[in-house]
């Protein structure tokens, strides 16, 4: 018997978001756990059993949240990674404007598609294959330009 998922978010879903803070201790991140949850639901409805469903759904939410907690640790961030979740996180003006020339300067003379594959996978988080497929271009190549990309930003740090 098919999973109705609508009625489980409904029902269940302030649960599932109870778990996902629990374990992760952030919000953001606990929303995008929860909707994980909801979307691996989605994907198996069909073959899931809906007799225990705040048990599959509980054990779903941990299961979740502890693959995004082992992927954090496995992918450490770089120096250049908080540099740019700093700019990106910015609130004061003079430190906005900063942060807007700097990235001018570091994408100067880059082709559009390497602003892209630095959104994809420093800010959505992509894997270099997911970037790679994304934007046509090889594994090899999106390393590459990401690789070329932190060089000059460390440059255009130091100065």
């Amino acid at each position: 018997m098919a999973i109705n998922v609508n009625e489980f978010y409904r029902t269940y879903g302030p649960m599932v978001l109870r778990r996902c803070r629990y374990l992760l201790q952030d919000e953001e991140k606990a929303l995008d756990a929860m909707q994980d949850v909801f979307v691996q639901i989605l994907k198996r409805q069909k073959d899931l059993d809906d007799r225990a469903p705040s048990s599959l759904l509980y054990i779903t939410a941990t299961n979740v949240c502890l693959n995004h907690l082992r992927s954090e640790k496995r992918k450490p961030k770089s120096s250049t990674e908080e540099l740019l979740f700093e700019i990106a996180d910015s609130t004061d003006m003079e430190e906005q404007v900063l942060s807007l020339h700097f990235i001018d300067r570091l994408f100067e003379g880059e082709k559009v598609s390497t602003r892209t594959i630095a959104v994809l996978h420093y800010i959505d988080g992509f894997t270099l294959e997911e970037t790679a497929q994304q934007v046509g271009l090889s594994v090899s190549g999106v390393r590459k330009r990401l690789r070329n990309l932190r060089a000059k930003c460390l440059k255009l740090k130091e100065t």
